[in-house]
This record gives structure tokens, C-alpha cells and sequence, in this order.
């Protein structure tokens, strides 16, 4: 009776570690949300300015080429098969649905959270590991404010200005693939994408990116505070917030979508 016994205390440890590390987070955001006030007060306007250079500016091209690629697959992949049935002047219809509700945010949230979100986790882990983060403390700083509300703000705001740019992009990638490959005029497939898509859809998509920021900047944030064991640790806590924001950006992103089209 060993072994079930120390699986049954394993697991036991894993679930109150797991509710340890959510009620961290928790407070962590709760903290910077509050704090979100003084985003351009003196002290926080550069390292606030900062963020949303680097996560609005520096990621565009990347964006970039993921957002044309995925509107120009997306237009090739649904044209092929509406063209068996004679349809395909309706590519405009189905690209831009597909990215104005779902593939928009989905994309721009993994490009943010692999290159944004593990480049914040790098970083606090190293400052949590060399000791930079218990110096501000003992210097009177906040962490929550000196740290984690700036990237809260730029995410939060970036998010959805990034997933509108990625929605026109791929919008004109499928446009590409739909005059040169499929037939399709701009006019026809233009006049179909502005038909069938709503403000509705707009709506909950750039709903979905405001919060996948939120979710990108606390799954990193609290990685990069919980990193130990110096240079290894830095690394995993690197990984850990690219895999844990993707998940979660899979899991909020249907719940989402279910709570409002459902």
C-alpha cells in the first residue's frame, strides 16, 4: 500500500502547489491592475513607453509574414474545396470570418507569447535569480508596479491593435492567392468579406486579444518571479511560459467563442 499512498501525497503536493502558484498570479495581476493608474506617472512613463515599443513596433514583422501566410493558406486551403462545388467567389466571405473572429487574435496571441512573453520571463528570471528583485524590494520599489504593470499596459493595449493589423493583412493575403490562383476578383471577393462578416465578430475578436494579453503578461510575469536555481532555471521558466500562455490562449479562446455564439 506504499505506492498508491506516496502517489496520492504527490499528487496532493502538485494540487496545492498549482493553487499556490494561481493564487500568486492572481494577486500579482490584482496588484498591477491596480496600479495601472500611474502607467504614465513619472516614474513609470519611460519603462511604460518602452513596453509598448517593443511589443507593438518590434514585433510587426513577424506579424507581418505570419498574418499574410495564414490569410493566403487559409484563402488556397477553402477555395480548392469550394471550387468542387462552383463556389469559390466565397473565399472573401470565409478568410475574412476566420480571421476577424478566431485565427486574427489566435495568431497574434502565440507570436506575442513566444517572442514578448518568453523575452519577459527571461528577464524577470534573471533578475529574480541575481537577486535584482529582492533589491527593489528592500529599496521600498514595488515589483508589481515597477515591472509587471508597464508589460500589463502594452499588452493590453498592443494586443488588439496588433490583431487588427494581422485581420487586414491576412484579409489582403487571401485576396492574392484568391485573383492569382482561384479567379476571383477583388471586387467579388471584397463585396463577399464585407457581407457575411458582422461587428459582431470584430467585437469579440479583439475581446479575445485584450485578454490574451492579459493572460500572456501574468503566465510570464509570474514565471520570470518564480525562477530558481540561476541560469537552468531561467531557461525553464522560458519554456514554461511559452507552453502555459499557449494552452491557456487555446482554452480561454474556445470559451469565448462558446459564451458568445453559443
Amino acid at each position: 500500500m506504499r505506492y498508491p499512498a506516496r502517489s496520492a501525497k504527490h499528487v496532493g503536493g502538485e494540487v496545492l502547489q498549482l493553487l499556490h502558484d494561481l493564487g500568486h498570479a492572481m494577486f500579482m495581476l490584482a496588484e498591477a491592475v491596480w496600479f495601472l493608474r500611474h502607467a504614465f506617472g513619472r516614474r513609470s512613463r519611460y519603462e511604460t513607453v518602452t513596453q509598448l515599443y517593443i511589443t507593438g513596433i518590434k514585433s510587426l514583422g513577424v506579424i507581418t509574414v505570419v498574418a499574410l501566410f495564414t490569410g493566403m493558406i487559409l484563402a488556397l486551403q477553402t477555395g480548392l474545396e469550394l471550387r468542387r462545388y462552383g463556389q469559390e467567389v466565397y473565399i472573401g466571405s470565409a478568410v475574412a470570418v476566420s480571421m476577424i473572429r478566431e485565427m486574427g487574435p489566435f495568431m497574434t496571441g502565440l507570436i506575442i507569447a513566444a517572442s514578448v512573453g518568453s523575452a519577459i520571463a527571461a528577464q524577470l528570471g534573471t533578475m529574480t535569480v541575481s537577486e535584482e528583485i529582492s533589491a527593489l524590494e528592500v529599496m521600498g520599489i514595488n515589483p508589481n508596479r515597477f515591472l509587471v504593470m508597464p508589460r500589463l499596459f502594452a499588452l493590453s493595449v498592443m494586443m488588439p491593435v496588433l490583431t487588427v493589423y494581422t485581420n487586414i493583412l491576412g484579409i489582403l493575403g487571401g485576396a492574392i492567392v484568391g485573383t492569382t490562383q482561384l479567379g476571383v476578383s477583388v471586387q467579388s471577393y471584397m463585396d463577399n468579406a464585407t457581407q457575411f462578416a458582422e461587428n459582431k465578430d470584430l467585437y469579440v475578436g479583439l475581446f479575445k486579444a485584450f485578454v490574451f494579453g492579459i493572460v500572456i503578461t501574468t503566465v510570464a510575469c509570474h514565471q520570470g518571479f518564480m525562477t530558481t536555481e540561476g541560469a537552468v532555471g531561467v531557461g525553464r521558466a522560458t519554456r514554461r511560459s511559452v507552453i502555459v500562455s499557449f494552452l491557456v490562449i487555446l482554452v480561454v479562446g474556445y470559451m469565448i467563442t462558446r459564451l458568445f455564439y453559443i
